[in-house]
């Protein structure tokens, strides 16, 4: 089950991110974690923005609107996104997760 927390009109919550992966995509749930792969390696903090930018799009919301809390040099993260509710993070997961 994903663990998320509502607060101040946006939601916090884990990612584990697998950089290099051939396409960026949600890949389901790790641990309480949301899991996705983005092509970008784990370098320059490429991987970082590339996983902002994806989760942006996804929710279409401004990539000003996605902020890492924590583990910037962890594959496992805090991600908090204003004006996103739980609901549209749970609708992330793929169908058969």
């Amino acid at each position: 089950m994903l663990e998320m927390q509502e607060r101040d009109g946006g939601v916090i919550f884990s990612v584990r991110v697998q950089p290099r992966a051939n396409k960026n995509e949600i890949a389901g749930e790790m641990g309480g974690a949301l899991k996705v792969r983005v092509r970008a390696p784990a370098v320059e903090d490429r991987a970082n923005e590339a996983l902002v930018e994806f989760l942006a799009q996804l929710l279409k919301r401004p990539t000003s609107a996605v902020r890492i809390l924590s583990g910037e040099r962890s594959r496992t993260k805090r991600i908090e996104i204003s004006g996103a509710t739980r609901q549209q993070i749970l609708g992330l997961l793929p169908r058969d997760a």
